[in-house]
């Protein structure tokens, strides 16, 4: 498979193929197919562990009675919640069509070597990454409230009230976080896909 220009470079010695990678260097045809096995498994992990957290922050519920007034503890009490079922609906949704992606490429054996889809693939694995990380750094803000209270503004701990609720909007977020730190390794996984690409010329005018 044809690579780029420069004096039939884009071949190695024999069968196996290789591609660009920095400065003049190569990847082995070995070492790609991690990176491509790599990112179909995070973009699935993702996938898996954004849909958890919505559905566990989703399903959250907890009734209580005072005074003979019912009140019902849901996700959408919470606008930092609400936000973070949102942004993890979004990830899960862009993590699995990237994924098959993915998974059609590896099938097909192509390899990404165009400019401009590489780059739309990098910017929108970043936008996804800091959109869950934002929406996690507020839910989590809102869960310490939750848990500790503040005594200045008089904010009583709801989770003493709500514990059970608590327990499973902090298993949510956890989940989240997870999807968070999954994304950061696919933005890392696309930004190695997209700058290899401009190794070869780097090489080639030495």
């Amino acid at each position: 498979m044809r690579q780029g220009g420069g004096g039939g470079d884009g071949v190695s010695p024999g069968n196996v193929p290789v591609c660009y990678y920095g400065a003049g260097g190569r990847v082995s045809a070995t070492l790609e197919r991690r990176v491509r096995a790599a990112e179909v498994l995070l973009r699935c992990a993702a996938c898996g562990l954004a849909v958890l957290a919505a559905a566990l922050l989703g399903a959250d519920r907890q009734s209580r009675t005072f005074f003979s007034i019912q009140k019902v503890a849901r996700y959408t009490d919470m606008q930092s919640l609400v936000i973070l079922v949102i942004a993890s609906g979004m990830v899960a949704c862009y993590s699995l069509l990237q994924g098959a992606r993915c998974l059609v490429s590896i099938i097909r054996g192509g390899i990404l070597l165009n400019r401009p889809l590489a780059w739309a693939i990098f910017s929108c694995d970043q936008v996804m990454a800091y959109v869950i990380i934002g929406a996690v750094a507020v839910a989590m803000e809102a869960a310490l409230l939750g848990k500790t209270g503040q005594v200045e503004f008089q904010w009583m701990k709801t989770c003493e009230l709500y514990q059970r609720f608590c327990t499973q909007a902090g298993g949510g977020v956890a989940c989240a976080v997870a999807a968070s730190a999954t994304m950061v390794g696919i933005a890392l996984v696309s930004a190695f896909n997209l700058f290899r690409l401009y190794g070869h010329g780097k090489g080639s005018s030495k």
